[in-house]
């Protein structure tokens, strides 16, 4: 089964990788920040080599996001993800794993985590069925 874990971030603290952006992780000291870093490396190697990573990417900061709407039959476009919202899609990644509780262990172990959400959600193929 595929998921897709979306890291968000507070858009004030924006940069990659985020965890090493927040006011929380700024505070640690160096060897701790250095040792987070490390143990995401070795997740990325871990998953990579399992076949569990599909893929995934950094996104751009926020400030340059349009948001598209159709109101009245014509398109209205906003800049940025959501005005009321407070943190940011960051980055994503897919996975391929055996089970949802293996896609939230991964989850768990981003450095991101520790910090704010990672969201997991499953991806169905286009016949619905995972669902």
């Amino acid at each position: 089964m595929r998921y897709l874990l979306m890291i968000y971030t507070n858009a004030q603290s924006w940069g990659h990788p985020t965890f090493l952006r927040t006011p929380e992780a700024l505070a640690m000291p160096e060897e701790a920040r250095d040792e987070m870093s490390a143990q995401f490396g070795a997740l990325m190697r871990e998953i990579a080599e399992s076949g569990e990573l599909i893929g995934g990417e950094a996104l751009a900061d926020p400030v340059n996001v349009k948001t598209v709407r159709v109101r009245g039959g014509a398109p209205v476009a906003t800049d940025g993800p959501y005005v009321e919202a407070k943190e940011h899609l960051a980055g994503y990644f897919v996975l391929d794993c055996e089970s949802a509780e293996r896609a939230m262990e991964i989850a768990a172990r981003f450095p991101d985590a520790r910090f704010g959400p990672v969201e997991v959600r499953p991806i169905m193929s286009s016949a619905g069925e995972e669902m």
